[in-house]
């Protein structure tokens, strides 16, 4: 097994992240600061789009490259990613870094909060929400 498979997974909502900085469209390096952060704090993330997401992204020659890397993950044309995000989510006992709260998915996913690790960008910079009550395991 390598180091990165011996990490913690955590899911990233990568449409979330793309549109993280209020007044900007969908930006790829955005998803890629995040990305960075997240692996110099020992997870391996895996980052899960929409469909849509390539057809607005700031670059797309890059997003593409990402997603035939399987640095990307898109979810099926006309799905609910969301759906895909929290399901792999729970199937790998694993986090989510998002900022949505996916109030319309509390019911089935009840545990949803607990996984939940918010996120800001200021100037290429990366702050990770700390709970109090983070999960141990």
């Amino acid at each position: 097994m390598s180091e990165s498979e011996d990490r913690e997974v955590v899911v990233v909502d990568g449409s979330n992240v793309a549109h993280a900085v209020e007044g900007q469209g969908p930006r790829l390096e955005h998803i890629r600061v995040l990305c960075r952060k997240l692996e110099a704090e020992g997870y391996r993330p895996v980052v899960m789009v929409d469909a849509k997401l390539r057809h607005t992204i700031d670059d797309p020659e890059g997003y593409e490259a990402m997603v035939e890397e399987g640095r990307i993950r898109q979810a099926p044309a006309g799905t609910d990613a969301d759906y895909f995000i929290l399901s792999f989510a729970r199937e790998f006992d694993a986090r989510v870094v998002s900022n949505d709260r996916f109030r319309d998915r509390e019911s089935s996913f009840p545990d949803l909060a607990d996984r939940l690790i918010r996120f800001m960008l200021v100037d290429r910079e990366v702050v990770l929400e700390r709970r109090t009550h983070r999960r141990v395991g």
